[in-house]
């Protein structure tokens, strides 16, 4: 018996990732970064709306002030609905790197307490220039960590102890501690070989396991909090891009993927996947 599906749909994402979870819109959104896209789908009905995006889109969270906020190549924007059209309205980005044209937003995600964690890149991923930021409710962004290929992740354990972050082009999954006095130093929690893939999106689960997505590897991964892998599940995409735990109590995985540099991209590369994981995730966090 397979432990996943393919979500039916007219487009396959050149690049799926930044999934979400919003339980006030009962929707899941992904981003098709190089699209660039965002898609909506209501998780009662199965209705799936994408819209075209102004620039590359690399994830998106919840806004306490309604609407979602989104990571765009020139820098951190909002995204509301007009009410009357359901269509979104993007407002002005601002970011943390104007000197450095050449990057863009890839993966973030909101933690428990509002903020945002993001990571930038070098869209021609030539440069390690990647930096990690806190991107805080006044709109400030703080460095946590520098000197990334490909940032992805980020993932924060139930507990709210731990901060799991990959670079995908070193093959190395860290981990930060997080503490009242700050961020602990960053350690390596898993190094993957070179048979695995590269590690991409991830999420925890409610037990406080780590879901890691694998780039040419064409599974998922869970790892117990002591870095120990726990179980894969196989996919029929080769780059699997994100992770998410959805509806109501959480016990909905969905995960996206890509065709992007395949030469000959097949029917399941690109497409959005529900996988019967046998676990659940927890609510995630609303910036502001």
């Amino acid at each position: 018996m397979a432990l996943w599906r393919k979500i039916d749909r007219d487009v396959a994402d050149i690049l799926g990732e930044g999934t979400l979870w919003c339980p006030r819109d009962g929707a899941l959104y992904w981003t098709d970064i190089l699209a660039p896209a965002l898609n909506r789908m209501d998780l009662a009905s199965g209705a799936i709306d994408r819209w075209t995006m102004p620039e590359p889109l690399g994830w998106v969270a919840a806004a306490k002030t309604g609407g979602l906020i989104g990571g765009f190549r020139g820098g951190v924007g909002s995204i509301t609905f007009d009410p009357a059209s359901a269509m979104p309205v993007i407002g002005p980005r601002s970011g943390p790197e104007p000197h450095l044209p050449g990057n863009r937003m890839n993966d973030g995600k909101a933690d428990a307490h509002g903020a945002i964690w993001c990571g930038t890149m070098d869209m021609a991923e030539e440069q390690d220039n990647g930096t990690l930021y806190r991107l805080a409710h006044d709109g400030t962004f703080q460095v946590i960590d520098s000197g990334y290929g490909v940032p992805n992740g980020p993932a924060f354990s139930p507990c709210g102890q731990w901060l799991y972050h990959a670079d995908s082009a070193r093959r190395v999954i860290y981990r930060f501690a997080l503490t009242d006095e700050g961020v602990g130093p960053r350690e390596v929690f898993v190094r993957l070989a070179e048979d695995d893939g590269y590690p991409d999106g991830m999420t925890c689960d409610a037990q406080g396991f780590l879901w890691q997505a694998h780039w040419d590897g064409g599974r998922i991964s869970r790892f117990a909090p002591d870095g120990r892998l726990d179980r894969a599940i196989a996919l029929p995409a080769r780059r699997i891009t994100n992770i998410a735990f959805a509806g109501e109590r959480h016990n909905r995985m969905f995960v996206t993927s890509a065709r992007v540099g395949l030469a000959d991209p097949g029917e399941y590369d690109g497409a959005l996947f529900e996988v019967e994981s046998g676990a659940t995730g927890f609510a995630p966090g609303v910036y502001g």
